[in-house]
C-alpha cells in the first residue's frame, strides 16, 4: 500500500494544473472586464467646420495715373509736365478729390541719347515721366472718375496703362466685422455638429476643442472694389 505522504503528492500534482486554470480564467476575466470598462468610459466626440462668408465693398483704393512727356528742349519738356500735371489736378478735384487724397510724385527724365543702347529711330531726345497717385476711403467717387479718364485725353493728356501702375483695391476694416464672422461660423459648426448627433440617436455635449482659421480676402478680377472674406472654424463637440 501507497503511504499517505505519496498519496498527497498526487493529489497535490493533480490540483497544481486545475489552480492554474482557475487563476488564468480569473486574471483573464479580469482584464476582459477592464477593458470593457475602458471602452464605457471612452469619450465620444465629432469634429466639424463651420464657413462664414461676407461680400463687402473695398474701403480704400490706390490709383496711380502715370503720363510721360517727350521733347527736344529740356525747359518746353518741363513746361508739359506741369501743364499735364495742372489738367489732372483740375480734372480730379472737379470729380470730388480732395487735396489730402493726391500724392504727386517728382518727375523722372531720361536723356535717350546718354543711353548705352541708342536706337536709330529717336525723335524725341527726353522723356519726362510722372505720377499722380490718388489715396482715397471714397471707393465709388474713384470708380466713376476712372471711366472718365477719357476727358483726360481730349485735354492732350496720355495715361499709361502699365501693369505697374495697376489700380488696388483693399479693405482695412476687418477687424471690425471679425468677432461677429467667427460667431456666426461656431453657429454654422454647431447646426452641422447637431444634425449629426440627432442621425447617431446621440446627444450634442459642450465645445472640447475650437480652432479659428485665417481670414482670407480675395477678389474677382472683373471687379476688384467687391472683396469676399471668408472664415472657417473647426470645433469638437462631445456625444453623449
Amino acid at each position: 500500500m501507497e503511504s499517505c505522504e505519496n498519496k498527497k503528492c498526487g493529489c497535490c500534482k493533480m490540483l497544481l494544473p486545475s489552480i492554474a486554470i482557475v487563476a488564468g480564467l480569473a486574471l483573464l476575466g479580469f482584464f476582459v472586464s477592464k477593458g470593457l470598462t475602458s471602452i464605457a468610459n471612452q469619450e465620444q466626440y465629432v469634429t466639424v467646420k463651420g464657413l462664414a462668408e461676407r461680400e463687402v465693398l473695398a474701403n480704400k483704393v490706390v490709383w496711380p495715373l502715370p503720363y510721360k512727356c517727350v521733347s527736344n528742349d529740356m525747359q518746353k519738356l518741363y513746361d508739359e509736365i506741369e501743364m499735364n500735371r495742372d489738367i489732372i489736378l483740375s480734372f480730379l478735384k472737379e470729380g470730388g478729390i480732395t487735396g489730402d487724397e493726391i500724392v504727386i510724385s517728382a518727375p523722372a527724365v531720361t536723356d535717350r541719347l546718354a543711353q548705352s543702347y541708342v536706337p536709330d529711330n529717336i525723335k524725341f531726345r527726353y522723356q519726362a515721366e510722372a505720377v499722380i497717385t490718388v489715396i482715397s476711403p471714397q471707393v465709388e467717387k474713384v470708380i466713376e472718375l476712372m471711366g472718365k479718364q477719357i476727358e483726360l485725353m481730349k485735354d492732350g493728356v496720355i495715361i499709361s496703362d502699365e501693369y505697374s501702375y495697376r489700380t488696388q483695391f483693399e479693405y482695412t476694416a476687418l477687424n471690425d466685422i471679425k468677432p461677429a464672422m467667427v460667431e456666426e461660423a461656431t453657429r454654422n459648426a454647431r447646426a452641422v455638429a447637431q444634425k449629426f448627433a440627432d442621425d447617431s440617436d446621440c446627444k450634442l455635449g459642450n465645445i472640447k476643442q475650437a480652432t479659428q482659421g485665417q481670414f482670407s480676402i480675395t477678389s474677382d478680377e472683373t471687379t476688384p472694389q467687391i472683396k469676399n472674406i471668408r472664415v472657417v472654424t473647426t470645433v469638437k463637440y462631445a456625444l453623449n
